[in-house]
């Protein structure tokens, strides 16, 4: 079955016929992991928006989420969470060379093969294109020396995406190159960073003589900023994306996925406290018998309407998403709209708790969880694009603003790294 770009009834019903079909007659709770997602995609089912030859059919992109739906209600496991299904696969299908794909996209489908980014550094993380770690041709292969920061997963991954400086001579936007990293090899040492809530989500990535087949750039080399765009643009609308529907069952792989959703998730369990937990609000208004107060009451709405606004422009870009859209502005929109929010709920939060909301641990309101979104929400107006980033995005892309200043845009980077 295939299908053009529309959303028609007829072609809906009769995709979701066809997977619960193939369900009905394929589903196997006793195969293992990665035995069920290798059926999976040789079916097509897995990614059917995808191209038969990449291991889907070629259906518009509105199967991906009805197909999803179906496999987690008939009670069966679907993709893999993390940076490889969100990241990694769209950017290689867009950008990589036919040998890329299809080394990494069906390792990627299967969960086989984990991936991290690995972008900002020390000195470039909002001027990204003022990166520094460097990769020089060697033969058949890539050398790569530089540190990045802030990376997620680094400590289990099996590939990174990589973006280093691999021309200083040319401008700093056109002399950066995207690479897949083994970051399972002796010149690469994830060391983890301790945040000020006390978890440790993320590694600084030291390279030290790292090396990358040549074959494995992203894209042609010079091209790393325009990959890195499209990695950047989905990466706005992962971070929005939560726990998969897994079934709650018997079976080896429905075990499998549960762990392999609890080990990625892991990482990610103060991130409700990095977005304000509004959920807690009213709750903790009524609690604190603060619920009548004019001023808390005025906070509570000010802050639930921007959070009923956010959750607005995230189907909106759901919906054109099913359309086949590539993402855009709403990402950004949808990025400043969070770190809004998170900041709103972390003010009527302090509002409420008072000077007790600084205590954390057992000392603190709700056993420290509302210290802890104190300290945890600036993160959600730095992580994946600050928010002065996401303003100038939708200044210069949607409004058509000027672009801002940028002097060393068109100079060589080796003579705008000196000038500064």
């Amino acid at each position: 079955m295939s299908g053009g770009t529309g959303d028609g009834g007829e072609l809906r019903a009769a995709v979701v016929t066809e997977v619960g079909g193939w369900l009905a007659e394929q589903w196997d709770p006793d195969l293992s992991l990665v035995e069920w997602r290798r059926r999976l995609a040789a079916s097509g089912w897995a990614v059917p928006s995808w191209p038969r030859r990449w291991g889907g059919r070629e259906l518009p992109a509105w199967a991906d989420g009805e197909v999803a739906a179906a496999i987690a209600g008939a009670g069966a496991v679907g993709l893999p969470v993390g940076s490889g299904v969100g990241l990694a696969a769209p950017t290689i299908l867009a950008h990589g060379s036919d040998a890329v794909r299809a080394r990494f996209l069906p390792p990627i489908v299967t969960g086989e093969e984990i991936w991290c980014q690995l972008f900002s550094e020390p000195g470039a993380g909002s001027d990204l294109a003022g990166l520094t770690t460097t990769a020089v041709r060697d033969g058949d292969e890539w050398v790569v020396n530089g540190q990045k920061v802030w990376t997620t997963s680094a400590h289990h991954a099996d590939f990174g995406l990589l973006v280093a400086r691999t021309d200083w001579d040319a401008p700093k936007h056109r002399g950066l190159t995207y690479f897949a990293l083994p970051m399972r090899q002796p010149g690469v040492e994830a060391r983890p960073l301790r945040q000020m809530n006390d978890h440790r989500s993320f590694n600084e990535v030291f390279l030290t003589d790292a090396r990358i087949p040549a074959a494995w750039t992203i894209g042609e080399p010079g091209e790393g900023w325009r990959v890195a765009l499209t990695t950047l643009a989905h990466e706005r609308r992962f971070g929005t994306l939560g726990r998969p529907v897994l079934p709650s069952s018997t079976g080896r792989v429905v075990s499998e996925a549960h762990r392999e959703a609890d080990a990625h998730f892991a990482t990610y369990d103060w991130y409700p406290q990095r977005a304000g937990r509004v959920d807690l609000v009213v709750e903790r208004a009524r609690a604190t018998g603060r619920s009548a107060d004019p001023v808390v009451r005025q906070s509570i709405a000010r802050l639930l309407s921007w959070h009923s606004t956010g959750q607005w422009t995230a189907r909106r870009a759901e919906a054109a998403r099913r359309l086949g859209r590539q993402p855009g502005a709403e990402g950004s929109i949808g990025k400043l709209g969070r770190s809004v929010v998170a900041r709103q709920a972390a003010a009527v939060h302090a509002m409420l708790a008072g000077a007790s909301g600084t205590l954390s641990g057992a000392d603190g309101p709700l056993d420290g969880v509302i210290a802890e979104v104190l300290v945890s929400v600036p993160a959600q107006s730095i992580a994946g694009g600050t928010d002065e980033i996401q303003r100038n995005i939708l200044a210069e892309r949607m409004l058509g603003l000027p672009r801002e200043p940028a002097p060393d845009k068109d100079i060589p980077f080796r003579a705008a790294l000196r000038s500064s």
